[in-house]
């Protein structure tokens, strides 16, 4: 039996690992002082989530730091809002942004809300509308958008 074969083998395995944790390095420097394992650490960015109409009546579950936006796709849509602003409170202003090729009374275009969660505990975040086109009224199913967000710590 060749023994030289396993250990050739260890040790393309181990440079191979070697060369690629190297990959993962910044700066100018190739030498470091502090040890590896530091090297290795990820790093994470807050979370974000964006709801529609095809989220209505469901559940959110997000963990404290998330930007939820919520893009509803008329603008016949009232800006959302929370139930619970001390949980899931408004990140700046309300935005409608209208199709540029709708015809007027259309409602083409979006109203997009966006919210943090700051805190652990549920919210609501609702919307309503009563026309669902220009002269149509929406029927009782279509006319509130009702979203709850489970907000973990």
């Amino acid at each position: 039996m060749n023994l030289r074969r396993p250990t050739v083998l260890a040790l393309t395995c181990a440079a191979a690992l070697l060369a690629l944790a190297g990959c993962g390095s910044t700066g100018a420097s190739t030498a470091s002082s502090a040890p590896a394992s530091t090297a290795l650490v990820p790093t994470t960015t807050p979370a974000a989530v964006t709801a529609d109409e095809h989220a209505n009546h469901t559940t959110l579950k997000v963990a404290v730091g998330t930007t939820v936006s919520v893009d509803l796709h008329s603008t016949y849509w009232s800006a959302v809002t929370s139930s619970a602003p001390d949980t899931v409170a408004p990140a700046g202003s309300p935005t409608t942004s209208p199709s540029p090729s709708c015809r007027p009374g259309g409602g083409c275009g979006t109203v997009t809300t966006t919210f943090a969660a700051r805190t652990p505990g549920t919210a609501h975040l609702t919307a309503s509308r009563t026309s669902c086109g220009e002269a149509l009224n929406c029927g009782p199913e279509q006319r509130t958008y009702d979203v709850t967000v489970e907000v973990t710590g």
